[in-house]
């Protein structure tokens, strides 16, 4: 809950002045809580512990004395006192004042209370902005008091900010009056310095009789501060009804009547002059800044004016103004000017020309005067709007004299570009108001030329290719040149000690590995003497174990392609003899015939397979008719037509290579028989430089490859043809498409030595 008030404190406490915008606050006030809730939802528990203390403080003055430090530890306040300025535009809050002293109460959205009001306040201290407060309050209302008496002030101990929330009195000098909504707003000077007081006046008032008078007031004090550095900026005073305004003295005559000083004499010498009194001037207008500030010119001089009159006065008109006379910077303005136009035509103001000598001197201020000078910056930015025109693009320019620089300043409206176009280093004439800053003796500390439109500055020079700007990125060009070399050099130089460092540590190094190299060769040769007799004889053992599994393997796949392949052949025609026997028993004679030659074929296989089965199709034929006598012998008798095609140039193969690509069509045409109800089989053998292919394609029935029987089930004709096409060091691809057929290709290089085609992994064939 601590935590909770303090968020709340922050955003209630987060301005006092008059024009805070209550919206904004409480869209703060709504984000912050929002934050709050959400961090005690993701972050669990927040203990907070605030300072323990029983103390409860029952007076103004303790609250208002608490250092900051303790005053933000939240001590209890029970005080009650008379309500003394409560501001509609300060929504609900208050100040309150008892027989002690005077605080603020942070009342935020509470109940507007009326001046005069006798309450109870329970609340909490709290820092504040500026003095302490008290916050989170709880207001009762207990009846009605006088107001307690204003104590009679200095206008020093006002501004020193000792007073704030204390009901006081002073006079002054009205300087400015404004409606502020149903408020009046009056600025007032006294003892050089200056303070607001804000007081509500019914429909109708003649604020503008304020204007020059000498008032007293009596109000409670309150500051305008910087909240992060907790400073004060200004004084206002509270005046919680009319009556508390009180007029001492009154412009004796209406200030347009007085008569007419020159602008040079504002500040010499004058019998009965007063700087609580209004003066009148009359000059043409050579430069305005509608609602804060207008220059006017006479034979004699000119005059900086001060005003918040929005009129539009366009250069060249005769205007009167009537005003506060003052010093900025050793030099007179007249201050909360009102001026009006004088019905004369309007006279072309032409500039006077000026040299630096004569500024120097103080001469000029506020004059419209023409000044040539040597561009040699030029910054351009957006400026900020006021209520009165829309944003301008301030352009300053940066101009070299004789013997001293000085700005000019132009303030147009977006779009106008003509002094972006002139070229840095070119000669310029400026024309403008002369605004100048000097010393106490009259010596010139700077001063700056404000243009009022594009053609108060004319190019006299333009400058040639040699400028400036082009020495300088020439200049820092060959600087950076001669940077990098001379880092290139060093760099260089580091490189060589680091590298004959090097060689000579490798050097060292060398030697050294020359001596452990003479050693351990010797070791090696007498070590490799042992290896080569260990090596020998285990390649002998590799070499006989390798032998025997090669002839195991070879063995088991000519028994199958041969003897089961001439089986199968022997089954299909007594099968055929058998069911041809009733009708025609010639011709199952015929196949009986053939079944007695296959079965002699296959003793004289066997036979061979013993004798190192050396191939009885390959000693009498070349391997493409081999192929298609053993595809005539394996598909006699069925409806099987056979087609082999042999492209590209027939050459000499190695044996091996032969009699596995011998037994690798046969085992195809033998499943072709078996398992794919085919009538059209394509056989194709191509001779290619480095490779021989061999591709077998049916139009049977297809299969699925993750239905096809494997050695688990005791079919070894798939695994049998990867195995020899592996052997060889080559590739068997198999496709199969239900309903349209399969299609066997055998890709064999021929690059490998014969001595190569010993048995390998039979495993990694792509059977894709």
């Amino acid at each position: 809950m601590t935590l909770l008030k303090r968020v709340i404190v922050n955003i209630r406490h987060k301005d006092k002045i008059p024009g805070y915008s209550i919206q904004s606050r409480n869209r703060r006030l709504a984000a912050t809580l929002c934050l709050f809730f959400a961090g005690i939802f993701f972050a669990g528990t927040f203990q907070v512990v605030a300072a323990p203390t029983d103390e409860i403080l029952t007076n103004a003055a303790d609250v208002i004395s608490l250092p900051a430090e303790k005053a933000a530890h939240f001590l209890k306040v029970v005080v009650t006192g008379v309500v003394t300025a409560s501001d509609p535009v300060l929504n609900g809050r208050f100040f309150v004042q008892d027989a002690t002293s005077g605080v603020f109460v942070d009342n935020a959205n509470g109940p507007h209370l009326a001046p005069g009001e006798l309450v109870t306040v329970t609340g909490i201290t709290y820092p504040g902005a500026y003095a302490p407060t008290i916050t989170a309050p709880h207001v009762q209302a207990v009846g009605w008091r006088p107001l307690p008496t204003a104590r009679p002030v200095s206008v020093e101990q006002l501004m020193s900010g000792t007073e704030d929330s204390q009901r006081i009195e002073i006079s002054g000098i009205v300087r400015d009056a404004r409606m502020e909504g149903t408020r009046l707003a009056i600025d007032l000077a006294a003892g050089g310095y200056r303070f607001r007081a804000f007081v509500t006046v019914p429909d109708g008032y003649d604020f503008k009789k304020l204007v020059g008078s000498q008032v007293l007031i009596r109000g409670t004090a309150a500051e305008a501060h910087n909240r992060s550095l907790r400073q004060l900026i200004l004084v206002e005073v509270y005046i919680p009804v009319l009556a508390d305004l009180v007029i001492e003295h009154t412009e004796p005559v209406d200030p347009f009547d007085k008569p007419v000083i020159a602008l040079n004499n504002l500040a010499q010498y004058r019998a009965g002059n007063s700087l609580g009194q209004r003066v009148h001037v009359s000059g043409v207008v050579t430069l305005q800044k509608p609602g804060e500030t207008l220059f006017l010119q006479d034979e004699n001089g000119g005059l900086q004016i001060q005003s918040r009159q929005t009129t539009i006065c366009a250069p060249g008109e005769l205007v009167e103004a009537v005003g506060f006379p003052s010093f900025e910077n050793f030099l007179p303005v007249l201050q909360d000017a009102v001026f009006r136009k004088v019905e004369t035509p309007a006279v072309p103001v032409q500039p006077r020309p000026v040299n630096i000598a004569e500024l120097q001197n103080g001469l000029h201020n506020a004059e419209y005067v023409s000044l040539a000078g040597n561009l040699i910056e030029r910054t351009v930015h957006e400026g900020n709007a006021s209520k009165f025109s829309p944003p301008e693009m301030t352009t300053l320019l940066v101009l070299q004299g004789s013997n001293f620089t000085f700005t000019a300043n132009a303030d147009y409206a977006p779009g106008q570009s003509e002094l972006a176009d002139i070229p840095i280093g070119s000669v310029v004439r400026v024309s403008g108001v002369c605004q100048t800053e000097i010393t106490s003796d009259g010596k010139l500390k700077s001063f700056q030329i404000l243009m009022g439109s594009p053609g108060d500055i004319h190019i006299l020079q333009k400058p040639g290719w040699l400028t400036p700007q082009r020495l300088l990125i020439g200049f820092l060009i060959l600087c950076s040149a001669l940077v990098v070399i001379v880092s290139w050099m060093v760099m260089l130089a580091r490189k060589n000690s680091a590298l004959n460092f090097l060689i000579g540590e490798r050097e060292h190094a060398q030697r050294a590995l020359q001596q452990a190299h003479d050693l351990l060769e010797a070791r090696v040769i007498e070590r490799t003497e042992q290896l080569k007799f260990e090596i020998t004889a285990r390649k002998e053992s590799e070499v006989q174990f390798k032998a025997v599994l090669s002839e195991r393997t070879r063995l088991a796949q000519e028994l199958h392609d041969t003897v089961e392949q001439t089986l199968t052949g022997i089954a299909l025609q007594l099968d055929t003899a058998s069911k041809l026997h009733q009708r025609n028993p010639d011709n199952s004679l015929h196949h009986l015939e053939l079944a007695r030659s296959l079965m002699a074929k296959s003793q004289v296989e066997v036979r061979q397979s013993i004798w190192d089965l050396r191939n009885r199709a390959l000693e009498q034929f070349d391997l493409s008719n081999a192929l298609a006598e053993g595809a005539r012998q394996i598909t006699s008798g069925t409806n099987i037509q056979i087609e082999l095609k042999q492209r590209g140039k027939p050459h000499a193969l190695p044996e091996v290579v032969e009699e596995n690509l011998l037994r690798i069509g046969q085992e195809a045409l033998a499943n072709i028989i078996k398992h794919s109800h085919a009538t059209s089989v394509n056989m194709e053998l191509q001779f290619e430089f480095r490779r021989v292919n061999l591709q077998i394609k049916d139009n049977g029935i297809g299969f699925e490859r993750d239905q096809v029987a494997g050695p688990n089930e005791g079919h070894f004709g798939l695994l049998g043809m990867s195995e020899r096409a592996n052997r060889l060091g080559g590739q068997l691809v198999l496709l199969s498409i239900p309903g349209e057929g399969t299609m066997v290709r055998v890709e064999i290089p021929l690059n490998s030595s014969p001595e190569s085609l010993l048995p390998s992994d039979p495993d990694g064939a792509n059977l894709a």
